[in-house]
């Protein structure tokens, strides 16, 4: 009997779950019908309860989906119910850091996308910099610059990654943008570089990062687009060559919220 009871109760929420999940869908539709953008509200739960013919539970169920989704922030109170947000990068990289976690991926994967993406990117970026920008690229040349005498490595390649979010956010076109993002965010939080790798070694990229970095960004200031794409296109191919040559690898390892929640992707 009790065994019964619990097998009930699981079914229950089982079909409660899926009830959850069909609800979310239509939520969906509601907001793309709608034509909702972000900072614009839900209707508040018990409209929704009205709309859908289901319990509360439900609503609060299918809502934190949503929420987990990245779609809504969800609150609490008289005013309270679902914001429409943007979704943050940050759990777009995720999911798809999950998805690559079961594949075999390599340095030469992630560098040979990055060499016919990046040159379009940075080409396309030229027309739509400000000074705000170039300014913001001297500083990204200056902090990954090894004769700054910074002595943290890590952060200079860090900052290495920086310089080209920088010409990203230029860009208009919003899914070359992504793409690219999502390829620096994997470099940053994925690719490692053998312990023996020697300081002079990080000192020879990051010089070279330095000067080509700075030949780019006085490219883009003459609005010279052909030459960015050609600058861009020969970094790619060196860079590749420096991190294969510093046994740089792809940890395989599952990405954590703390881990991507305090970048801060440059918009504009």
């Amino acid at each position: 009997m009790a065994k019964k009871t619990v097998d009930d109760a699981l079914n229950m929420s089982i079909r409660h779950q899926k009830r959850a999940d069909l609800v979310a869908e239509e939520i969906k539709r509601l907001i793309t019908e709608k034509n909702l953008c972000p900072g614009d509200k839900l209707p508040r739960e018990n409209e929704l309860q009205t709309t859908f013919g289901v319990s509360k539970s439900t609503i609060r169920e299918a809502l934190k989906s949503l929420e987990v989704q990245g779609l809504i922030k969800v609150t609490t109170g008289p005013t309270g119910g679902g914001t429409i947000v943007e979704v943050p990068l940050a759990r777009t990289f995720q999911l798809m850091q999950n998805y690559l976690f079961f594949k075999d991926v390599s340095i030469d994967d992630i560098y040979a996308v990055r060499q016919l993406l990046e040159p379009e990117l940075a080409a396309g970026a030229v027309a739509h910099l400000t000074e705000a920008d170039f300014e913001a690229l001297s500083h990204s040349i200056a902090c990954c610059d090894p004769a700054a005498g910074h002595g943290n490595l890590l952060a200079e390649r860090q900052e290495d990654v920086n310089f080209h979010d920088i010409l990203g956010a230029a860009n208009p076109n919003p899914f070359l943008r992504f793409c690219c993002a999502q390829i620096n965010e994997m470099i940053r939080q994925l690719i490692v570089f053998e312990n023996k790798t020697t300081a002079a070694e990080h000192k020879r990229f990051g010089d070279a990062n330095v000067k080509i970095h700075t030949a780019i960004t006085e490219a883009a200031r003459a609005r010279d687009v052909q030459k960015v794409r050609e600058l861009m296109a020969a970094h790619m191919v060196e860079a590749t060559r420096y991190v294969k040559r510093m046994q740089g690898r792809v940890q395989g390892r599952l990405v954590l919220d703390s881990d991507v929640s305090q970048r801060v992707i440059p918009k504009r």
